[in-house]
């Protein structure tokens, strides 16, 4: 029975996909933003099943996102291998609103996936999406789109002048810098937005892959072929390998941005990132995912996807035998160890010990209340990506707020606009009290809803806090130490706010749903609050309520 490959094969937050292949081994990194340690790398032998190996920005010499805006920091890395080494390329983003991006291009370096990576080599600040491709002659390539900041393009609404062309230039290995004369490689086709360039070799052809179209709806892989390094390029008689553009009704949007890889006996398989909208305002919540369809080369030298169309596949054929291992539907966290659990991250700082502790109280994850919930600088906030389009999330916190400026509990979370969080404070009548903070999309200001006023009074020692969600609708629950039944807080707020398209819609962020636990004391004391779980649920699989 031939294997499949089920899409996406990295749900949740996993957008840009750039995939290496290494002997049998298979590695994929995607994007981060924000979001601290940088750059996921998962990794697989079958092209099935994928397993989370690597982040390899973690300290402040390699990565620094302090102040960096929501959807900035780390975009587009790109993963490669040649004579015993990997290479990673990313931008780190500072800009997003405006003209400007500020996009500041590094490579990294490591002998094994898992070792400890290279402080990193600047390299440009000309745009943003490198790529380095390793020529057979041994010269290297450094790809990148080109920004022009003279266009009418601002974060929020790209208009294609600001996308000017992909660059290519000779990277020097030895001498860790770029080298000989810059060109403007490829323009892109007339759907605009181009960028996201990844180079391959074959049969003497160079063939080139870009992103176009925006990260929206209109995304799309688009394919260009030359036998010189430097071009022309013609474009593929189809212009797009993977687009969902144009069929709105296939299960996988969004479809663009992803890299080319074969397997050991040359079977052709493509990356590509995507959305799953949920109705009925199509919005994705569980951001850009990361997918894997099957191609097959034709007699004309171009690269289809086997379907014989441009729109991408929920399964596909694996290259040989594999059994599909089954995700938990309960993950559970009782920080009983000092490092943090894979599947967590925080936002923008290099300095984690500033905002928790594993070490302080044995059992528990002990977040220090730095700045608000909204902060670019300075947050604690320990959160997982939401995988399933119905979850939910329980922790445990013990908190002893003195003012209503000290604020802890479990958060649904997208950026400083885009947020739900049942928070345990404190209140000058009621004491100790639990109310929500929301914010519903509320761009530029990021104005604070309290759905429930001031709140409940609550009992001393520990509460547990729990959300529900269930495709766009949340609910709140909490139940004081030793109670045995949750009891439901406030109304049913809107989940499908906290996406991609939540807010102020396509384009004006692209990250990801997360759920997690925060602190924040803006008195500026410091007060920490103890987590002694975290349980998270999966409530897409027909699973009854809890």
């Amino acid at each position: 029975m031939t294997a499949l490959i089920r899409n996406p094969i990295l749900p949740g937050f996993n957008p840009d996909p750039s995939i290496c292949r290494v002997g049998e081994d298979y590695y994929i990194a995607t994007s981060t933003f924000e979001w601290y340690p940088g750059v996921q790398i998962h990794h697989s032998r079958d092209l099935v099943n994928w397993r989370l190996v690597r982040r390899p920005l973690e300290r402040a010499s390699q990565l620094d996102m302090r102040g960096n805006p929501d959807s900035c920091g780390v975009w587009a890395p790109c993963l490669s291998y040649d004579d015993g080494l990997f290479f990673l390329v990313y931008t780190d983003v500072k800009r997003f609103d405006g003209n400007f991006k500020d996009a500041h291009n590094y490579i990294v370096t490591a002998e094994a996936i898992e070792a400890v990576w290279s402080d990193p080599v600047y390299v440009n600040s000309s745009g943003f999406d490198p790529s380095l491709f390793h020529d057979d002659d041994g010269r290297k390539w450094f790809l990148n789109m080109q920004w022009n900041h003279r266009s009418e393009s601002f974060g929020g609404s790209p208009k294609h002048p600001a996308f000017d062309g992909i660059l290519l230039q000779q990277w020097d290995e030895r001498k860790r810098r770029l080298t000989g004369p810059v060109k403007n490689i490829f323009a892109g086709s007339p759907l605009g937005l181009v960028e996201g360039p990844h180079l391959f070799k074959r049969n003497g052809w160079y063939y080139l892959t870009t992103a176009e179209g925006g990260t929206g709806y209109d995304h799309a892989v688009t394919m260009a072929r030359s036998r010189t390094i430097d071009g022309p390029y013609e474009m593929h008689p189809d212009t797009y390998l993977i687009t969902s553009k144009d069929h709105p009704d296939a299960p996988l949007q969004r479809a663009g941005h992803g890299q080319y890889v074969e397997t050991p006996d040359g079977q052709a398989y493509h990356t590509h990132l995507c959305g799953r909208p949920l109705p009925p305002q199509r919005r994705c919540t569980l951001g850009r995912e990361t997918a894997l369809q099957k191609c097959v080369w034709r007699d004309d030298g171009w690269l289809y996807l086997e379907n014989g169309g441009p729109v991408p596949e929920i399964t596909v054929a694996a290259p040989g035998a594999a059994r599909a291992l089954s995700s938990p539907r309960v993950v559970e966290t009782d920080f009983d160890e000092t490092a943090l659990p894979s599947e967590f991250q925080w936002l923008r700082t290099p300095l984690p010990e500033r905002i928790f502790s594993l070490e302080r109280r044995a059992g528990h994850l002990r977040l220090f209340g730095r700045e608000s919930i909204g902060s670019w600088f300075e947050q604690a906030l320990v959160a997982r990506r939401q995988e399933h389009h119905s979850f939910r999330a329980e922790t445990s916190v013990e908190f002893a707020p003195g003012t209503y400026q000290q604020v802890a509990g479990l958060a649904h979370y997208y950026n400083r606009h885009k947020f739900h969080a049942l928070s345990l404070t404190w209140h000058e009548t009621l004491g100790r009290a639990l109310t929500i903070l929301s914010c519903p999309g509320d761009f530029p200001h990021g104005r604070l809803q309290f759905p429930i006023g001031s709140g409940i009074a609550v009992p001393t020692g520990p509460i547990e806090l729990a959300m529900e969600v269930r495709d766009n609708d949340l609910q709140f629950f909490w139940r004081a130490d030793g109670e045995m039944e949750w009891q439901a807080i406030g109304p049913v707020l809107d989940a499908g706010v906290v996406s991609d398209e939540g807010g102020r819609g396509e384009h004006g962020s692209f990250t990801g749903a997360f759920a997690g636990m925060f602190a924040f004391d803006t008195s500026g004391g410091g007060l920490p609050a103890d987590f002694g779980r975290f349980r998270y649920v999966s409530l897409s699989e027909g699973g009854a309520r809890l």
